[in-house]
Parts: structure tokens; C-alpha cells; sequence
């Protein structure tokens, strides 16, 4: 095993540790997002050796050196076929509680669509009872469907995302602590409730927590993400080393109300929609930044996708344009594969709620508009908030409008309002160097270990945002990142927030191991100091 060629192999003695160094930081769960963290504690590890130099340098698989007759056993058992109908049952139980959450959703302990959780809760308690008994459980702001089996999936929703990763996580830990292993580095697993609408009563509360003891003293954090997918004939693994930022819009539109028997040339739906075919006309031009991970994605796959086209090879490397508004070549190409790969670099728009007008007799004086933008990598919330001022002025100077542009005053008659309801800006980008001993080395080293060289990583982003916004101040290495993989299913998100949502078990037992892996993968690191991440991860 290897993950630096600077830092020399040394004995380990193992010494006996306290179970407080596993914590169970819970604001319990539905649709959960899975979140563990090691703490900053430094141990010998010098076995991290660069598979190659260049653009898109990979490691050597990576296992662990501690062995002891438990943990083998518990690696064999892992892949038992025993082990996997007991996943089986445990997924099955969990999926069997419902757990949805909804946008309307009131404070904990006043809306009783909560409740749900606490029967969740007491599952998890019943099912996993050495996590609870040898875990410290900190419960955080109160909380911290028909399972199907049919021989290669389950079924039943919110089995994707993500009690698929919550019960793998807590089965791993389950494991290990009946190994008798006894870690080191302190572990942390915190699952929050209601990432689905932004994790305002779960995450935020359990970051708040962690921060009080934490801060910037996570060596790295592991949340739902991507995973392992097959791209110009080569599996990626594709941890989300960032995420676009995010902005909601409100437009609301004012005119004179009256009957429609005798109205006015244009209502405020009419106007409305006029600022939402000109919102449509003007799309955000797709252009790369020099930090965004997808361009070290594409010269991974230029330099391992057998099939990666010359159309984009021959602009790479990527340079970045000579001046302001000159074309992006390359981002222009690439979004030519699709819009889930066009998004990963491109500021998108979408006008998903429209309300206005109470009586089909009646002109509307008010129409409310709401506009959902993912925000670029390298880009800024405000410079969407500058594009609709700019495009809302042409439509209420057409109509003798005031307008009233992110300023937070009250609407008026006779004017076009903006407001933004939610902003963030995009997540810093995690470290990717893996020249020394570092976590995202230990995270590709432990995939490899697993599913063979054969799975290239390489940096990847999330297009959507979890609940690792909350944790930015905790670890600058966060990975959104779904270990378990199907290589007859490929990345596994199908029926994901809709019908026949269904995970591979073959995926889900895999994810097992890879989280017990990696925990003992980092047990044993003795990590570089943090370094800032630039053009040297792929110039070695």
C-alpha cells in the first residue's frame, strides 16, 4: 500500500484506544445526509507510491497494514452472500419507515410530519447495537414506503438518497466494533434530516455543534455525492471535490387590477412572461474557471478514456481566454455532451414556480415568478442578481415600471420587484494532490484497493449542493462521494426522487466495505501538512 514516496515506512505499534474516539454527532435522519469525519491526528503511514507523473497521476491500491484474526474475519463475512441478506433486511426496514420531508415542513417538536424520525431513530437503535452502545450520541436539535428485494435490487424510495449510505455507514462501524477495532484517529458520523430542503433544522444545527470542538480540525469529511461511472470506455471514480453555488429569485410583477370585460393591453402575467422569455433568450455562456475540478476530469480522460474524442483533446490543456467575452473553445465542445455534463460548467437558469391571478373575470395585479440558478464554479451569486437587473430594466422601462432590484423595500403598484430569497456563493474547492500523503490519495488509494487500477479517479463537482455547505469550516477536504459500485448497473441513481427508486445490493455491500477500509485506511495515516492545492497536482 502507498501514499507517498517523501515519507518513509515506519512500524506501527498499535496501542489500545478508548471507543470515545468514535462519536455519533446525530440530528437524525430522513433522506439523510451522511457525513464522516476523522480528526486531525497524526500516525505513521509512508505507503503512498505515484502510479504515474503527469496530467492525472494515480496511486497504488491502498489497504491497511493492521490486521488482527477479527478484522479478516469480518472482510470475508462482508462478502458473504449471508452478509448480504442481512443488508437486505436492515435496508428493507429502513425504506419500510417513512421519512419524506417537505418544503412546508414547521419547526421540530411543533409539526407532526417529524415524528416519523423517532421511529426511524429507535430502528436504527434496535439494528445497530453496538454503534449505540459504544458510540457517544449527541442528539441535536431533537431528531439529529415498502422495501422490495428481488435478487439484485431494492426497492422503495429514499433507498438511493440515502439510507442506502446511512445504513452502510452504520454497518461498517457495526462491524468493526465487533472486530474489536479501536481506532485512533477519532471518527465521526453525523447524519442530518432535512438536507432535501436544505438542511436549515438538521446539518446547520450539527455544524454548529462540531464547530464549537472541530474547527478547522477535520482532516477530512466524506458526504453523499457521485460515484463510480463509465466514461470513453473507462470507469471514473468521481468524488465531488466542489459545488456550484445557488441562488433562488423572486420576480414579482405589479399592475392595476379591474374586470376583464375591459382590460389593459398587458396584465402582469402578460409582463411576467415576457421577463421569462427574456430570462430564456439569454442563457449564461458555458466557460471553465481555472479552479473548476471538471477540467482535470477531462485531461483524465484524455490521457485514459479510450475513446476520448479529438474534438476536445485538441484544446487541452485548456487556456484560458485572452480577454473578457472571447469564447471558451473548450467549454463550448464539451457541453456538446449533454446538459448533465454542460451544467458542470455553466451557470444554469430555471423559472419553476409561477402564481398570478385569482378569477378568470379579474385582471391579476400581482404574478410572482420564482427563478432557481446553479451558479458556476469561479463565478458569483451576484453576478446573477446583476444579469436580471439588467435584463428586468429593458421590461419596466417597456411598460413605465418602477423597478425595485435587490434592494429588500417593500413592493409597490405599478413595478417590477426582485428579491433574492436564498443565496450561496460556490464551495471552495477541496484539495486534490496526491504527491504526499494526503485524504483525497487515502480515499483513491482505498477505491483502487477495492475495484481494481483498472478505476481511474479523477476530481469531479456536484452540479446540486448537500449538506456540506454547513461543514466548510471544518475541513477544507470534503469529498461528495458514493463508494458502492454495480459494474453491470454503473453509477446506480436510477428512480432517484421519483418512482422506482432502486439501489444494487451488490453496490450497497461493496459500499460496506469500502467505508470500513477507508476508516482503517485513515486510522493509519500520518498526513502531510495542508498545502494549498494548485497547478502541481497535475504537474508532478
Amino acid at each position: 500500500m502507498a501514499l507517498s514516496e517523501k515519507v518513509p515506512a515506519l512500524p506501527r505499534p498499535r496501542t489500545t484506544a478508548p471507543r470515545s474516539r468514535w462519536t455519533w454527532a446525530s440530528a437524525l435522519l430522513l433522506y439523510t445526509t451522511a457525513f464522516a469525519a476523522a480528526l486531525r491526528t497524526s500516525f505513521n503511514l509512508g505507503r503512498t507510491h505515484l502510479q504515474s507523473r503527469g496530467k492525472c497521476p494515480q496511486v497504488h491500491p491502498l489497504l491497511p497494514d493492521y490486521q488482527t484474526p477479527a478484522l479478516r474475519k469480518m472482510e470475508e463475512f462482508i462478502r458473504s452472500d449471508q452478509f448480504r441478506q442481512d443488508a437486505v433486511k436492515r435496508m428493507g426496514g429502513a425504506i419500510w419507515i417513512r421519512t419524506e420531508s417537505f418544503d412546508d415542513l414547521g419547526l421540530i417538536n411543533e409539526d407532526p410530519r417529524w415524528g416519523n424520525l423517532s421511529v426511524f431513530a429507535d430502528y436504527l437503535d434496535e439494528t445497530f447495537p453496538e454503534v449505540h452502545s459504544a458510540l457517544t450520541l449527541d442528539m441535536v436539535n431533537t431528531h439529529g414506503l415498502f422495501g422490495h428485494y428481488d435478487g439484485n435490487y431494492i426497492w422503495g424510495r429514499g433507498s438511493v438518497d440515502d439510507k442506502n449510505n446511512v445504513i452502510a455507514i452504520l454497518e461498517s462501524v457495526e462491524l468493526l466494533l465487533e472486530a474489536d477495532f479501536q481506532p485512533r484517529r477519532s471518527v465521526v458520523l453525523a447524519f442530518g434530516f432535512d438536507e432535501e430542503i436544505s438542511g436549515e433544522q438538521g446539518a446547520r444545527y450539527i455544524a454548529d455543534t462540531l464547530m464549537q470542538e472541530y474547527k478547522d480540525g477535520v482532516a477530512v469529511i466524506i458526504d453523499e455525492g457521485a460515484g463510480i461511472a463509465g466514461f470513453w470506455g473507462t470507469p471514473f471514480g468521481l468524488p465531488g471535490v466542489a459545488e456550484k453555488g445557488y441562488i433562488d429569485v423572486e420576480i414579482v410583477v405589479q399592475t392595476p387590477g379591474g374586470h376583464s370585460s375591459s382590460p389593459t393591453p398587458h396584465t402582469s402575467i402578460g409582463i411576467a412572461s415576457e421577463l421569462i422569455t427574456l430570462i430564456e433568450a439569454n442563457p449564461y455562456p458555458s466557460h471553465f474557471h481555472a479552479g473548476n475540478p471538471i477540467l482535470d476530469f477531462l485531461e483524465c480522460g484524455n490521457r485514459y478514456g479510450h475513446d476520448f474524442p479529438w474534438s476536445l483533446k485538441k484544446y487541452l490543456p485548456w487556456r484560458e481566454p485572452s480577454w473578457p467575452g472571447q469564447e471558451d473553445r473548450l467549454a463550448l465542445e464539451a457541453a456538446k455532451l449533454g446538459n448533465p455534463i454542460k451544467y458542470l460548467f455553466t451557470t444554469s437558469s430555471a423559472v419553476d414556480v409561477i402564481n398570478g391571478g385569482v378569477k378568470v373575470n379579474a385582471l391579476p395585479e400581482r404574478t410572482r415568478v420564482l427563478v432557481n440558478h446553479r451558479v458556476n464554479v469561479g463565478d458569483k451569486t451576484s453576478e446573477v442578481e446583476d444579469k436580471l437587473t439588467h435584463l428586468a430594466r429593458k421590461v419596466a422601462s417597456k411598460y413605465n415600471l418602477a423597478l425595485q432590484a435587490f434592494n429588500d423595500k417593500p413592493e409597490i403598484p405599478h413595478s417590477i420587484t426582485l428579491k433574492t430569497l436564498y443565496s450561496l456563493d460556490p464551495a471552495p474547492v477541496s484539495p486534490t494532490l496526491v504527491n504526499g500523503v494526503t485524504p483525497y490519495a487515502i480515499l483513491s488509494g482505498t477505491t483502487r484497493a477495492l475495484y481494481g487500477e483498472s478505476v481511474i479517479m479523477a476530481p469531479a463537482m456536484m452540479p446540486g449542493n448537500t449538506d456540506s455547505r454547513y461543514y466548510w469550516g471544518l475541513s477544507k477536504h470534503i469529498f461528495r462521494y458514493n463508494p458502492g459500485w454495480d459494474p453491470e448497473v454503473g453509477l446506480g441513481l436510477d428512480g432517484i426522487h421519483t418512482i422506482n427508486e432502486k439501489p444494487s445490493m451488490k453496490a450497497h455491500t461493496r459500499a460496506v466495505e469500502w467505508y470500513s477500509l477507508f476508516i482503517r485506511n485513515m486510522d493509519e495515516a500520518d498526513l502531510d501538512d495542508d498545502d494549498d492545492d494548485d497547478d502541481d497536482d497535475w504537474d508532478l
